[in-house]
């Protein structure tokens, strides 16, 4: 059975509406006219990472598969980039792959968005 009141009520409700806000966000484009912000927004995140053994540019360089593979969603993208990172910091490689972005499991939304566009590609990998 389904719970009917909203989760903001009451004194804890008022506390977290208090400290919530809803932000809605769209896709992240993958290009605009000539500039590709989601590339440029992929290869900041890269920037951040402190992996030993990672080359800087190899994440820009796989910004069609990490756009296709995220819904162009920025959340989306930073938790597979995270999750890889930590991945390869306990298995003691320190660098992100695309096999190792591959394995990573994502929110319903990027894992139904790649399914259905991969299904549709010529060639599925």
């Amino acid at each position: 059975m389904r719970n009917r009141r909203p989760w903001l009520v009451r004194v804890r409700g008022a506390q977290l509406a208090g400290r919530a806000s809803r932000v809605e966000c769209g896709a992240f484009p993958a290009r605009l006219g000539t500039h590709e912000p989601f590339r440029e927004l992929i290869a900041g995140v890269e920037a951040a990472l402190d992996l030993r053994a990672h080359r800087a540019g190899t994440l820009p360089r796989h910004a069609a598969y990490l756009h296709q593979r995220t819904a162009g969603r920025i959340g989306s993208l930073t938790r597979l980039i995270r999750q890889a990172a930590i991945t390869s910091i306990l298995d003691g490689t320190e660098r992100i792959t695309k096999t190792s972005l591959a394995q990573v499991r994502l929110d319903h939304l990027a894992e139904t968005h790649h399914r259905t566009t991969r299904d549709r590609s010529p060639n599925p990998r």
